[in-house]
């Protein structure tokens, strides 16, 4: 197996999960590293990433190489388009040459403006707006992966991650707002919580376990939400982070509702449950406080 981005927040567990399973894995990502079944490699450059598929012939590809982020997406749009849209572009061209199975890492940001339960049908059926250029770009990308298979007889499955957040996440301000919250709030820096928003949260270790069972119930085609089956408002969320630390909301700023972005991410995952064996085994109030704890030990603080 190949992980893209098989160093990133999901990608490093992901590829730990799928050893203890068994499997030889390579990992494919940006930066120098010591790993010894590792690439160094741009998915936007196809070059790179072509001398890793005349380098080794792999049953299954995890691509999760990508831009993350609805902000990194604005401010750094030409990298994001290009790792994004042309990087997932050259990975389907290999794949119809060498014949893997894919498994995509796509958002819940492809929902866009859409208000209800979020089921899988959703974006074909209902036809919402993507409400910002990172959620554009994994639309696009589900397309191109549809269009793949309809060319070439490719075999793929998309995941959509709804808030995964854990250990492992490290700060920028870039990152989920679990990881914001947490880390702003440990280092007593303000924050602005909008009030208006609600999100299905993920903890990492359920998100993997499930991203793990795909390659043993591999559907071609299907596409899956990997949700936690808790709904919170994100001032739920900000409490939460703040009694865990027994601090007040000195800090926070209250804000409505937040431009270009999703009001409400309620996930329907029984197609996931059914075919993955998806189980919401933490909860938010389990999970906070090993994000924290990690975040502690990670930045050495008291």
């Amino acid at each position: 197996m190949l992980v893209t981005g098989g160093l990133g927040a999901i990608g490093a567990p992901l590829t730990e999960e799928l050893e203890q399973r068994g499997h030889d894995v390579w990992v494919a990502d940006r930066p120098w590293n010591e790993r010894d079944r590792y690439y160094r490699c741009d998915v936007s450059e196809y070059r790179q990433l072509e001398r890793v598929f005349a380098d080794r012939e792999f049953d299954y590809v995890y691509h999760l190489g990508a831009e993350f982020g609805r902000r990194n997406g604005e401010d750094f749009y030409e990298t994001m388009w290009q790792s994004n849209a042309v990087g997932t572009k050259h990975v389907l061209r290999l794949q119809a040459e060498h014949d893997f199975r894919l498994i995509f890492a796509s958002s819940s940001e492809v929902y866009g403006d859409y208000d209800g339960v979020m089921e899988e049908s959703v974006p074909l059926e209902e036809g919402p707006r993507q409400l910002n250029d990172y959620a554009i770009s994994k639309w696009v990308n589900e397309q191109q992966i549809m269009n793949a298979a309809d060319r070439h007889g490719t075999e793929s499955v998309r995941v959509r991650f709804f808030n995964t957040y854990g250990p492992g996440e490290r700060y920028s301000e870039y990152r989920s707002v679990v990881c914001k919250f947490c880390y702003r709030a440990l280092h007593d820096l303000p924050y602005h919580v909008y009030e208006d928003h609600h999100r299905s949260f993920t903890y990492i270790d359920d998100t993997v376990r499930t991203l793990a069972n795909v390659v043993d119930s591999f559907h071609p085609g299907e596409v899956y939400n990997i949700a936690g089956e808790e709904y919170y408002g994100i001032k739920e969320l900000s409490d939460m982070v703040l009694g865990y630390l027994d601090k007040d909301d000195t800090r926070v700023e209250y804000r409505g509702t937040e431009a270009h972005n999703t009001l409400n991410k309620k996930a329907s995952v029984e197609k996931a449950t059914r075919d993955l064996d998806h189980e919401q085994r933490v909860s938010l109030e389990e999970g906070l406080p090993r994000t924290i704890d990690w975040m502690r030990d990670h930045y050495d603080l008291e």
